[in-house]
C-alpha cells in the first residue's frame, strides 16, 4: 500500500509540475508580444485567416508600442498573474491531499475561461474561431487538473487506510 501511495503522489508531482512550467510559459509569452508576432508571422502566411489576424494584431502591437507603450504594463501584470497562480500549486506538490482545494479552484479557473473568451472576445471583435482556440486553453487545462484530483481522491483513500491498518 505504501507504494502505492509514493506512486500517486509522483505522478501528481510531475503532472503539478508541468502544468506550472505551463502557466509560467504561458505567463511568459504575454510579455514580448512583438517579437512573438514577427517570428510567428515568418511561419504563417499573411492570406490566410489566421496571417491577416495576427499582421493586424501586430500592426497594433507595434502602432500602441511607439504611442502608448504604458499599456503594455497591462499584459506584464498578466504574466505576473499566471506566475503567482502557478506558485499557488506548489502547496499541493507538497500535500495534494490537505491542498485539493488548489485543484479545484485551478478547474473551475479553467471552466471560466470557456464563457471569458466567447462572451468579452466577441465584445472586443475577435472572430469565433479565435475564440474557440483560447477556450482550448481552459479545456487543456482542466484536463491534468481533473486527473491530478482523481489520483488525489484516491490518494487520500489510501492514506486514510494506511492509517486505519497502523492504528489496527
Amino acid at each position: 500500500m505504501h507504494n502505492n501511495i509514493t506512486k500517486l503522489k509522483s505522478q501528481i508531482r510531475y503532472i503539478i509540475i508541468f502544468f506550472m512550467a505551463a502557466l509560467i510559459f504561458s505567463g511568459a509569452t504575454a510579455i514580448p508580444a512583438e517579437t512573438e508576432l514577427t517570428l510567428i508571422l515568418k511561419y504563417i502566411p499573411a492570406d490566410t485567416a489566421m496571417g491577416s489576424l495576427l499582421t493586424t494584431v501586430l500592426h497594433a502591437v507595434q502602432d500602441t508600442g511607439a504611442r502608448y507603450p504604458f499599456l503594455f504594463y497591462g499584459n506584464d501584470w498578466l504574466a505576473f498573474a499566471h506566475f503567482v497562480i502557478a506558485i499557488a500549486f506548489i502547496g499541493v506538490i507538497k500535500d495534494p491531499v490537505k491542498n485539493i482545494w488548489v485543484l479545484e479552484f485551478g478547474m473551475i479557473a479553467c471552466i471560466m475561461v470557456l464563457p471569458f473568451a466567447l462572451i468579452v472576445g466577441g465584445l472586443r471583435g475577435l472572430p469565433i474561431w479565435w475564440r474557440f482556440i483560447d477556450c482550448s486553453f481552459g479545456v487543456i487545462g482542466f484536463i491534468p487538473l481533473w486527473i491530478c484530483r482523481t489520483k488525489t481522491l484516491a490518494l487520500e483513500k489510501l492514506t486514510n487506510e494506511d492509517r486505519l491498518n497502523i492504528i489496527f
